[in-house]
């Protein structure tokens, strides 16, 4: 499930280049939200904040509703959504967007471009959903539960509300899916050491 970097329509910036050389004119003094301390939001500002080389103010609501809310009504200047959520706003020109978190565009705002697309090569953060079972579950079983799932999913409606919630479908087995899990451990733990989140359960 990917995200998509979205500003006020009143900030000064039409396109990424521009906001990242606003954000470099005064470091600190451009807020953005998200749905909250240790939130894919803001793991995707901070991972962006490193590659863009900018330093943003972090203003955590509790959840993606409420960081919507803020950018609608002027409390922060920019965040990182789910998609769904700012469809329509992006739409109206409530909200501006300026590039999808992942490295493919999305159906619902194909006029969007990646990051990778925009110079910020390799940028791929998202919020990935997968199926686990406890340890030892025999090879088979996980098997026959991978394709019956897999099977599940392909249903033209079960397709088309995944369609709907921004939800891309990776063609990932055990192994794929295991080692992604680590990377992504691994990724997120640097992140949380580096700047000295707080992470609440």
């Amino acid at each position: 499930m990917p995200t998509i970097l979205v500003i006020r329509p009143d900030v000064p910036a039409n396109a990424l280049a521009k906001f990242v050389a606003l954000a470099k004119s005064k470091p600190g003094a451009m807020s953005f939200g998200s749905a909250g301390t240790g939130s894919i939001h803001q793991m995707t500002m901070i991972i962006f904040e490193k590659a863009a080389g900018i330093t943003l103010l972090h203003v955590p609501y509790r959840g993606g509703t409420g960081l919507v809310n803020a950018l609608l009504t002027g409390e922060v200047d920019a965040g990182w959504s789910g998609i769904p959520n700012v469809v329509s706003l992006i739409k109206t020109g409530k909200l501006r967007a300026l590039c999808i978190s992942v490295l493919q565009r999305d159906e619902s705002l194909p006029e969007v471009p990646t990051c990778d697309e925009l110079g910020y090569k390799g940028f791929d953060v998202a919020t990935v959903l997968g199926l686990q079972s406890s340890a030892g579950v025999p090879p088979a079983i996980v098997a026959k539960l991978q394709s019956a799932v897999a099977k599940i999913l392909r249903e033209p409606e079960i397709a088309k509300r995944l369609k709907t919630l921004g939800i891309h479908l990776a063609e990932n087995g055990t192994a794929a899916y295991t080692k992604f899990m680590q990377d992504d451990l691994e990724r997120y733990t640097k992140v949380v050491e580096e700047f000295h989140l707080q992470i609440k359960p």
